[in-house]
């Protein structure tokens, strides 16, 4: 076993339980059988929530542990090296649907809320349209007040969770450009559901489109005031794509630490692997990256626990996290040779994976559109970027 580098993350103030569930649920196991088959994990969506392991930053009167946004980062950092992506990101679900927690009602809460952090029930998130991603400002499903109630109308489209949620935060136009959000059951009337093609990675959230045709959701299932969606989700976007960076560098370091592991024994033309430069040298660099990444979500997390805004560091932290971690795991591929290359050995998975993350939650080429808005603040873009 080679000496490992001083890590600048944090030990998470959950590592004990953290350790014990990745330990007695058997998450590295069940990532991997989950990835082959793909299905949503609900045992252990329970089992998470019976540990109170989901919902790490979530106020304790929701449920929730109520961590600092570095604690909980942390702890997904650890769930995510352990395990992958997979059940830190099942850790994170309630943080996309903050906006539940933050501008529901009690009641929403109550049915809603309080049961997705106990693992019982499953709440999923619609903005992406056939016609809209990033550009929320584009999109084009309806809501329109009939007195008590909206008229929902219009297509989402690379739902997660698309046939597996119970409930959906979706995103509609009620006017010409403004945005709100709505806590949609997904057994109402006018609701069909339907799988996509296999994604690459991240299999086990089974994406798909769900269509809504005249589906009547009552007023009080908005989030916040009518059209103001947009101001709601660039703060949750913010605090998401932080915790997510912390996510994949999680990843990317599992898969570092293993090459160096590796690459410490084995032999080629006489000698270790890591005495050739072709090989010690990129390692070094990805132990650089890793930690300068890792520092850099460090202080926009620090910043925005402070009050400060962060909204394009936390764009540019996704954006380098992504990129520093796929790197790093593809030279886990690289110098694992042939059984880097296949799916006897996690570097594969990890890396379909994390590739999503230049995509998801903003695309990584958007990220940088959302920086160049606090360099030059007259092209600021909208709230989605």
């Amino acid at each position: 076993m080679t000496a490992r580098p001083e890590s600048p993350v944090p030990v998470s103030s959950l590592a004990a339980e953290l350790t014990a569930a990745v330990s007695e649920l058997q998450l590295p196991r069940r990532a991997t059988e989950i990835d082959r088959s793909p299905a949503f994990p609900t045992a252990e969506f329970r089992a998470l929530g019976e540990r109170r392991l989901l919902g790490l930053r979530t106020a304790a009167r929701h449920g929730g542990r109520e961590l600092g946004l570095l604690d909980a980062a942390a702890s997904l950092h650890a769930l995510a090296q352990a395990s992958g992506t997979t059940f830190a990101k099942l850790s994170l679900q309630p943080e996309f649907c903050s906006l539940l927690a933050d501008h529901g009602s009690e009641e929403l809460r109550a049915r809603y809320f309080r049961p997705l952090i106990e693992g019982r029930l499953l709440v999923g998130n619609h903005v992406t349209e056939p016609g809209a991603g990033s550009d929320v400002g584009s999109l084009a499903v309806s809501a329109t007040r009939e007195g008590p109630e909206y008229l929902l109308n219009g297509t989402k489209s690379e739902a997660a969770f698309a046939v597996d949620a119970d409930a959906a935060l979706v995103y509609a136009k009620v006017g010409e450009r403004a945005v709100s959000a709505f806590v949609v059951p997904q057994t109402l009337d006018g609701v069909t559901r339907s799988l996509g093609a296999p994604d690459l990675g991240e299999r086990w959230m089974r994406r798909g489109s769900v269509e809504y045709v005249n589906v009547r959701i009552p007023a009080s299932h908005r989030l916040g005031s009518e059209g103001g969606a947009f101001d709601l989700l660039k703060h949750e976007l913010t605090r998401e794509r932080l915790l997510l960076a912390a996510i994949y560098l999680g990843v990317g370091l599992a898969s570092f630490e293993e090459t160096v592991d590796y690459v410490g024994v084995r032999e080629a033309f006489g000698r270790p692997l890591r005495s050739h430069q072709a090989v010690g040298f990129p390692l070094a660099e990805d132990w650089a990256r890793l930690d300068a990444a890792w520092l850099y979500v460090e202080r926009a997390l620090g910043r925005l626990d402070r009050g400060g805004e962060v909204f394009a560091e936390a764009a540019l932290a996704k954006r380098m996290a992504t990129e520093v971690a796929l790197t790093a795991i593809d030279h886990a591929i690289q110098f694992h040779g042939g059984r880097g290359y296949s799916s006897a050995l996690p570097h594969e998975r990890r890396w379909r994976d994390v590739r999503s993350g230049g995509i998801a939650h903003g695309p990584n080429e958007l990220m940088l559109r959302t920086a160049t808005g606090r360099l030059w603040p007259r092209d600021r873009p909208s709230a989605s970027g």
